[in-house]
């Protein structure tokens, strides 16, 4: 891994000290090649701020090609290279971490656990130490606690994480997470925790898990579905949730951001919807798919470790469960108005299709005019791509 970063400053390869739209001090994004972080990095630029991302060399970062931004290079378990990284800024958003729904063996375990908590106590330290102002960490919906007499019953940041029964570590790291932010706001720190659900739009360039299905039903590799429901955010929504934090928000507090509770079989509905692909009519029960993908999860984590899991006994668990959200914080406190999940898959297809070209099935039809606007609008042209390497 890489932990350096250049101590000579911030070097500017476009010949100037800020770029011409930008604010007086840069904001720190963490995370900004992921999807959450793609799409806050252009409403940023959108917006004329100066922004500073941190980035690993040996990921794909994609995401931020023909874009303005300062780029460092560094790893967030390195505390020494996100100190340097973070000086002169005046804003955090740190959206990075480490998303899997599997259990995984001792080494999978570890890392959730380095870059997500880890990886937060450290940013937090070098944040503070460098004086960079307020932090928003992106929480987890799976963090937050529910009704153990009905999960499904509306959940809001008042509800603590219940551990007394089988958890993915991801959810359990990300419960250690907000306690990381608790700590440092009881200790006078400036930090707010926006908590996510699954994130459904354009800027999906990995993809996230609801990328890969939606691909792989508009290619036909997609003949069945399952049972459950979950809260589903846009990734504009999302966004506007930390922004509205960053403005708005209350100093030590969470706030929930969500779009709308779907079903499977609704967002199955909107697939068919965009892509003009007859759905698939199998329904395969919450039970049943459960049973089967713990067989098919011990096999793959063994014996084909890097095979991505689509439907993973965690991530099954949670389906059944058909949590709902309570946003009603955000929205009285900070003014959150969320959108539709509908124009989410609209948008969210259209970037799949023209963007990534993951779309190869001759019988999908073009994505709606809607969906095309909004992938100008989130693609814009940036500009010449700012550097800051020391290797």
């Amino acid at each position: 891994m890489d932990g350096k970063v250049s101590e000579s400053g911030h070097k500017m390869t476009s010949g100037s000290s800020t770029p011409n739209n930008s604010s007086a001090a840069p904001v720190f994004v963490t995370g900004a090649a992921g999807h959450v972080g793609a799409n806050l990095v252009r409403r940023l630029l959108d917006e004329g701020t100066w922004v500073r991302v941190l980035l690993r060399h040996e990921e794909n970062n994609e995401a931020l090609e023909g874009l303005e931004v300062e780029r460092v290079f560094g790893d967030l378990r390195d505390l020494n290279s996100v100190r340097r990284a973070v000086e002169g800024c005046q804003g955090v958003y740190h959206c990075a971490a480490k998303v899997s729904t599997i259990e995984g063996n001792h080494a999978h375990r570890r890392e959730i656990y380095e870059c997500n908590v880890l990886g937060t106590r450290n940013m937090l330290q070098a944040a503070r130490e460098t004086e960079a102002g307020r932090v928003v960490v992106t929480g987890s919906f799976s963090a937050v606690g529910y009704n153990l007499d009905d999960p499904s019953a509306p959940s809001d940041e008042t509800m603590l994480f219940y551990p007394m029964e089988r958890t993915m570590p991801y959810e359990r790291s990300k419960t250690l997470v907000e306690q990381v932010c608790w700590r440092a706001a009881a200790a006078g720190q400036d930090v707010i925790v926006a908590t996510c659900c699954a994130v459904v739009g354009g800027s999906d360039f990995f993809p996230s898990r609801l990328g890969r299905t939606l691909c792989d039903y508009t290619n036909g590799k997609l003949h069945a579905y399952v049972d459950g429901g979950f809260e589903f955010v846009a990734a504009r929504d999302i966004v506007e949730g930390h922004r509205l934090c960053m403005d708005r928000g209350r100093t030590g507090e969470k706030y929930i951001f969500s779009s709308e509770y779907k079903t499977i079989s609704d967002i199955i509905d909107l697939y068919e919807e965009v892509s003009g692909i007859p759905r698939p009519h199998r329904r395969i029960p919450v039970r049943a798919m459960l049973a089967f993908s713990e067989v098919a999860s011990f096999y793959l984590s063994r014996f084909h470790p890097s095979f991505p899991q689509r439907f993973t006994p965690g991530a099954i668990r949670l389906l059944q469960k058909c949590r709902h959200a309570d946003t009603s914080k955000a929205k009285e406190e900070l003014g959150y108005r969320p959108t539709s999940i509908r124009d989410a898959v609209h948008e969210a297809y259209a970037f799949h299709y023209h963007q990534r070209k993951a779309i190869t099935n001759p019988d999908a039809k073009p994505p709606c005019t809607d969906g095309m606007r909004q992938i100008e609008e989130l693609m814009p042209d940036q500009g010449t791509p700012i550097t800051s390497d020391g290797g």
